[in-house]
């Protein structure tokens, strides 16, 4: 006898989701990539469109690594030498040479002695964050932080939870000064860039103000940035919203599957807090790693971004970023300041924004439509994504699209 009364119950639960609007509903299925010709980037076919061809502006592959060759093949080469998985967790047999040369890479690329991969940034800050709250810490987040935040926050039960409003400094000092009265430790943690708006946190002010009110915690207070937006698309050189505010963090979460074109995620930081997060976190110790491979892809990933070449493909991000930004100012579409990839064009209608998202589709044009209760009511915007495999004709076609969707 099957669970017919719970998948009733389920059903339920699914058609209410349907009415306040949140179902994602079916996934688009990518089944080949159209390579790049006469001026044009790659386009991607999706099951049951037979031959059109798309252009994604929906993809976090803000460098287009994921396609570059000089990756490829870093990937396929460490794939006939060490297999296509790593065979067990990482404190058994599952820590092979990539993994350790790719950990100690990404600590360097942050100006840090220490780094340790997880098998994403959702699975990093899930196994990071409940590992050093305890019965007298303080978390104090930004009301607009990614999910795995939140969750995270859940899981590890701290004494305090406190919610700063978006980017309000003052709100931040109002609440470490109040932990400070009950609290040993307080962990201040934020977005770096936050991707459902392309805005970014103002580190340099953030970390002035937790250096002030440190000493009033017997453990410290301490900054943990989730920059998985910014590293490698963020900053003059790819280091993130570090670089752009020139502070720093006392822990710094980033993932390999956005910039970097992989897989994966890690947190970079002091010997002895990497040290204690291998010998507590689950997400860690009772996960399999990233294969070999992917950490030898993320490797090459890693020194492109470091190197001219990677310099090039910044320029030429923050070159289509901005065409595309006066594109829609010129059209007179909304947008919110901002020199991050991530560009929302503000539509302030849920209905509205699915009938753009929709006739942007048609148009051959792949877009990422956000409306209430994703995000507050007024706030309903379409999120495109700029990626430096994105070329002139490419911006100006997606310009040209929501041109005649305004016009008509």
């Amino acid at each position: 006898m099957g669970p017919d009364r719970l998948e009733a119950k389920l059903d339920e639960r699914l058609a209410e989701l349907g009415r306040e609007g949140r179902l994602k509903g079916d996934e688009t299925v990518v089944v080949g990539i159209v390579p790049p010709a006469d001026g044009r980037g790659p386009r991607y076919l999706l099951e049951g469109h037979g031959a059109q061809p798309f252009l994604r502006m929906n993809s976090n592959s803000y460098l287009g690594l994921a396609l570059d060759a000089e990756v490829r093949a870093a990937e396929d080469a460490a794939v006939h030498r060490y297999g296509t998985g790593p065979g067990a967790v990482r404190f058994i047999s599952g820590t092979w040479a990539p993994h350790v040369a790719l950990e100690r890479r990404l600590a360097a690329f942050h100006g840090r002695e220490a780094a340790m991969l997880f098998s994403s940034a959702y699975a990093t800050v899930m196994g990071l964050l409940p590992q050093l709250a305890t019965e007298r810490t303080a978390i104090i987040s930004d009301e607009l932080n990614h999910n795995c935040i939140i969750n995270a926050i859940a899981l590890g039960r701290p004494a305090e939870k406190r919610i700063w409003r978006h980017l309000d400094l003052p709100d931040l000092e109002r609440h470490l000064a109040e932990a400070a009265k009950t609290c040993d430790r307080a962990i201040v943690v934020t977005d770096g860039v936050f991707s459902m708006r392309g805005d970014h946190a103002p580190l340099d002010a953030v970390r002035k103000i937790i250096d002030a009110h440190d000493t009033a915690f017997a453990e410290n207070a301490i900054l943990v940035v989730d920059d998985s937006h910014g590293v490698g698309a963020f900053g003059p050189a790819g280091r993130g919203t570090e670089e752009v505010t020139q502070a720093q963090a006392d822990l710094l979460v980033g993932t390999l599957g956005k910039a970097f074109g992989v897989n994966g995620g890690y947190v970079a930081g002091s010997p002895t807090v990497i040290r204690y997060l291998r010998e507590t976190s689950p997400f860690y110790i009772y996960s399999n790693p990233i294969t070999p491979a992917e950490a030898a892809a993320a490797l090459q990933s890693v020194e492109i971004v470091d190197s001219p070449r990677g310099l090039q493909l910044l320029d030429h991000l923050r070159a289509m970023t901005s065409r595309f930004r006066h594109g829609l100012a010129a059209l007179g579409l909304e947008t919110l300041p901002g020199e991050h990839p991530v560009v929302p064009m503000m539509v302030r209608d849920t209905l509205r924004t699915r009938e753009i998202v929709a006739q942007l589709r048609n148009a051959g044009i792949l877009a990422t439509g956000l409306g209430y209760p994703v995000v507050p009511r007024g706030d309903e915007e379409i999120r495109f994504q700029i990626s430096a495999d994105h070329t002139p004709a490419d911006i100006d076609e997606a310009l040209a699209a929501l041109g005649a969707l305004a016009a008509g």
